[in-house]
């Protein structure tokens, strides 16, 4: 659960899919850990006052030169990704930045 909250508080809003595949700066397509156990862990931890449901907007503005065709897919979709993206409330936020300070130190 601590891996949860270092991860949202350095990457902001995720869902357990994602998480599941780049926890922590993990990447690839196949996952490095249970999805099923992470969600479980997003719900107790939205439970304990530390998650909330996030239903703000996932991305900033695209500014892409080089590849211009990221503004015409915003543009488009306007809608984050399915699922259930989890974001710190501000008590999971106190614990999180003094769990990622532990982490990298």
């Amino acid at each position: 659960m601590k891996k949860i909250l270092i991860h949202i508080y350095k990457y902001g809003p995720d869902n357990s899919w994602y998480m599941a595949r780049r926890l922590l700066g993990e990447s690839g397509y196949t996952p490095k850990f249970d999805e099923d156990e992470i969600e479980i862990n997003c719900k107790k931890l939205k439970e304990m006052g530390l998650l909330t449901v996030y239903n703000g907007s996932l991305k900033r503005s695209v500014t892409s030169s080089v590849k211009p065709w990221l503004k015409v897919k915003a543009k488009e979709t306007g809608a984050k990704p399915k699922g259930v993206y989890y974001d710190l409330t501000k008590k999971g936020r106190k614990i999180a930045s003094q769990l990622y300070k532990e982490f990298r130190g």
